[in-house]
């Protein structure tokens, strides 16, 4: 469970339809309608063209982990050490994140290791996708 400090992110009229597949167990992206390239985060334009020829799909979960540093000093809402990281996702758009079900030490987290979304719950309005070592990997 997080700690009930923990800052919470505020959906808003671009970021809703995110933040309610969070809260239903899907990682949902967007994919430009010109060039078929997914994207994160969620905005009502595509960054390759400026279209508005978007769509919402839903990503497979699957990650590895691109970057990370273990942060030690406590922060309100988080208890150190923790991890914050980047994973690319499987479908291509990289994602900020904090890594869970593992120690928070340089031998457990291994670049480029598989990594999986495990959806937490914050409070009943917000899901965050945060990320675990995938099982095939453990």
């Amino acid at each position: 469970m997080l700690a009930p400090d923990r800052p919470k992110p505020k959906a808003t009229p671009e970021t809703k339809h995110f933040w309610d597949g969070c809260k239903d167990g899907k990682l949902l992206l967007q994919r430009c309608g010109d060039t078929g390239k997914a994207y994160f985060p969620p905005r009502p334009f595509s960054p390759y063209t400026g279209t508005r020829n978007v769509e919402v799909f839903e990503a497979s979960g699957r990650a590895t982990l691109h970057s990370y540093v273990i942060h030690h000093r406590p922060v309100p809402g988080f208890t150190p050490p923790y991890a914050i990281a980047v994973v690319e996702l499987e479908e291509g758009p990289r994602m900020m994140t904090n890594i869970v079900d593992c120690p928070q030490t340089p031998e457990a987290l291994v670049l480029d290791m598989r990594m999986e979304v495990a959806f937490t719950p914050l409070d009943e309005a917000i899901t965050l996708p945060l990320f675990r070592p995938a099982k095939e990997s453990k």
